[in-house]
């Protein structure tokens, strides 16, 4: 289960992480967002321990969708010692996903070490 978090804890959980976060912004209306939640899940269980996965609902965390600019939803945004550094909007496909995330473990990876 992806942890669901808010504006009250993101400074903690995402921006002062000594891990990368990789933050998916999604709304209950989005039907690709609920489409990629398994394949984040996957990815999730495959980089455990590496790179964090939270989940924000934009709808409710309006002041979030809005600091990082939200155009499309789902977004996926990694930060690396707070700092956003690589973002996906507009999927078009799961194997895409899969790809886009594969290069985000990687390169974080190599970041941290």
């Amino acid at each position: 289960m992806m942890l669901s978090i808010n504006e009250n804890n993101f400074k903690k959980l995402v921006l002062e992480s000594p891990y990368p976060v990789l933050v998916h912004f999604w709304a209950p209306w989005c039907g690709l967002c609920r489409l990629i939640q398994p394949n984040l899940l996957k990815f999730q269980a495959q980089w455990e321990g590496q790179v964090h996965i939270v989940g924000v609902n934009a709808d409710d965390n309006f002041r979030l969708a809005n600091t990082y600019r939200l155009h499309n939803l789902p977004t996926l945004i990694l930060f690396d010692g707070g700092v956003p550094v690589q973002r996906i909007e507009g999927m078009t496909s799961r194997d895409e996903l899969q790809k886009l995330l594969n290069n985000f473990a990687i390169n974080s990876v190599v970041r941290s070490a």
